[in-house]
C-alpha cells in the first residue's frame, strides 16, 4: 500500500485538537514478560496491540502461559518463573524486544527451546545477550550463523549468580538480563560494560519493583532478587508514537496534543517532545531517545539551521540501517544532508516530491509522512508497515488533518 501524504502547510487552524495513540510498546512488552514471570493473575490495561505485542503474546501462550484477552485488558496466569512447556518452536517474528526479551527468560528454565524469526531478524544483532547468556549456564546451538537467530537455546537449572553484558548497541540485552534473573530464586548481580543511554533500563527497573522484585544499582553495578507477585497494571500511551503528532506542531504551528501523555512518563522519548520547545536546529546527541532519530531527520529541512543528528551509530542494525535510510529519503527529496558513521547532518531545505522508500521499517513510514505534511508529492511506499507498532498510523494522520485544515 502507498500512501500519499496531503501537504496541509499554512492551511491549517491553531484550535487545540486531541488525539489518541496506542499503549507504550516498550512498557506493553515489559509488562507481559514479567506477568508471565509472576505468581498468580495479572490484569494489565492499555496494553498496545500492534503485530510486535501480539507475536510476543503468541510466544508467551506457546511456552504455556495462560493468556485471556478482554476489551482493553489482557488478563495473564503467570507460571512464577518457570515456563510450563518444557520444549517446542518459538517464533519471534521481527519482534526485536521479544527476540531479546525470551532468550534470558528461557536461559533461567529447564527446558529446551528452538527459537526462529522473520529474515529481518536474523540480520539484527544478539550475539552480547548470547554472551551473557552462555555465561549465565545456557547452551546455543545456531542453526544458520553464529550469534544469530534462529538458534536452540538449552536453559540451566544452576546458573550463574555473577553476569557481565555490553550494552553498546543495546540496552534491551540489559533489561532482558534484569526481568528474568528473579527466576534463578537468588541473588544475581550484573555488571554492565559500554555505554548505551538507561531511559529503558530505568523504565525496566521501575516495573520490576512495580511488581515486587528487588534491585539495586551501584557503580554499574546491579542486583536482583526477590520475585513478582501479580497485580493489576495500566500501561501508558506511547510516547514514541506520540512524538510524531508533536513533531507536526513543530513544523506547522498546530496545537496537537495526546490524551494520556504527562511530564510524570516512564518513557525516555519525553526527551524529544521536550527538546522540540526551543530545538531549531543544531547538534543533538539523540543517543538516549535514538528511536526519534527519524523524526528529526524528517522535520530538520523545516529547521532554521542545520542539524547533526549523533550518539546513534546503534540504530544501523535496527528493522533497517536507519541512518543510510534517512540519507536516501531525503536525498530523494533534493534534500541536502551528509551521511556521517554515527548519525547525519541535515540543511534546512525545500522537498520536492518523491517516493519514500520505507526498507520494511515502520519508523521510516511514519516519520518521512511528517516532511510531505509541508511539501507537495511526497508518497510513502509500503506504508502498511507501520503495522508494527501503529496499525492505524495513517488513518490517524487523515482523521486530524481533516480536523486541522480551516
Amino acid at each position: 500500500m502507498d500512501y500519499t501524504v496531503k501537504n496541509v502547510y499554512g492551511k491549517t487552524s491553531k484550535n487545540p485538537v486531541a488525539v489518541r495513540v496506542p499503549g507504550s510498546k516498550s512498557i506493553t512488552a515489559r509488562a507481559f514478560l514479567i506477568a508471565a514471570a509472576a505468581k498468580g493473575e495479572s490484569v494489565l490495561y492499555g496494553a498496545q496491540f500492534s503485530d510486535d505485542c501480539k507475536t510476543f503474546l503468541n510466544c508467551l501462550e506457546i511456552l504455556g502461559i495462560g493468556i485471556k484477552r478482554e476489551n482493553f485488558a489482557v488478563k495473564i496466569n503467570g507460571c512464577g518463573g518457570l515456563p510450563p512447556v518444557k520444549s517446542g518452536e518459538v517464533y519471534v517474528g521481527s519482534a526485536g524486544t521479544a527476540a531479546r526479551f525470551l532468550p534470558a527468560f528461557l536461559a533461567f528454565s529447564d527446558g529446551t527451546y528452538t527459537l526462529t524469526c522473520s529474515d529481518q531478524m536474523k540480520k539484527r544483532p544478539v550475539a552480547p545477550l548470547v554472551s551473557a547468556l552462555e555465561k549465565l549456564g545456557a547452551k546455543f546451538t545456531f542453526k544458520e550463523n553464529k550469534n544469530s537467530y534462529p538458534f536452540i537455546i538449552e536453559g540451566t537449572k544452576q546458573p550463574c549468580l555473577e553476569l557481565n553484558v555490553d550494552v553498546t548497541k543495546s540496552s534491551q540485552y540489559l533489561s532482558a538480563l534484569l526481568i528474568s534473573s528473579v527466576c534463578a530464586g537468588k541473588p544475581v548481580e550484573i555488571e554492565v560494560n559500554g555505554e548505551h543511554g538507561r531511559n529503558y533500563v530505568d523504565m525496566t527497573v521501575a516495573m520490576m519493583r512495580d511488581f515486587g522484585a528487588s534491585v539495586k544499582e551501584e557503580d554499574g553495578k546491579y542486583v536482583v532478587c526477590g520475585g513478582y507477585s501479580a497485580r493489576e497494571y495500566s500501561i501508558e500511551p506511547d510516547v514514541s508514537a506520540a512524538c510524531y503528532f508533536y513533531a507536526m506542531n513543530k513544523i506547522l504551528g498546530t496545537e496537537i496534543s495526546v490524551e494520556g501523555i504527562t511530564g510524570r512518563s516512564l518513557q525516555g522519548d519525553m526527551n524529544f517532545i521536550n527538546i522540540l520547545k526551543t530545538f531549531d536546529g543544531g547538534e543533538i546527541d539523540m543517543g538516549a531517545f535514538s528511536d526519534q532519530a527519524l523524526t528529526m531527520a524528517a522535520i530538520a529541512p523545516y529547521l532554521s539551521a542545520p542539524t547533526r543528528i549523533c550518539g546513534v551509530k546503534h540504530i544501523r542494525g535496527q528493522e533497517c540501517d536507519r541512518i543510510n535510510a534517512a540519507a536516501v529519503n531525503l536525498s530523494a527529496m533534493g534534500v541536502k544532508c551528509e551521511e556521517f558513521d554515527d548519525g547525519l547532518t541535515i540543511y534546512p531545505s525545500a522537498p520536492q516530491p518523491a517516493k519514500i522508500q520505507t526498507f520494511g521499517d515502520h519508523r521510516v513510514a511514519m516519520s518521512f509522512a511528517l516532511t510531505g505534511l509541508r511539501a507537495d508529492g511526497i508518497i510513502i511506499t509500503d506504508a502498511q508497515v507501520c503495522s508494527k507498532t501503529f496499525k492505524e498510523y495513517f488513518e490517524v494522520l487523515d482523521s486530524l488533518c481533516d480536523k486541522l485544515v480551516c
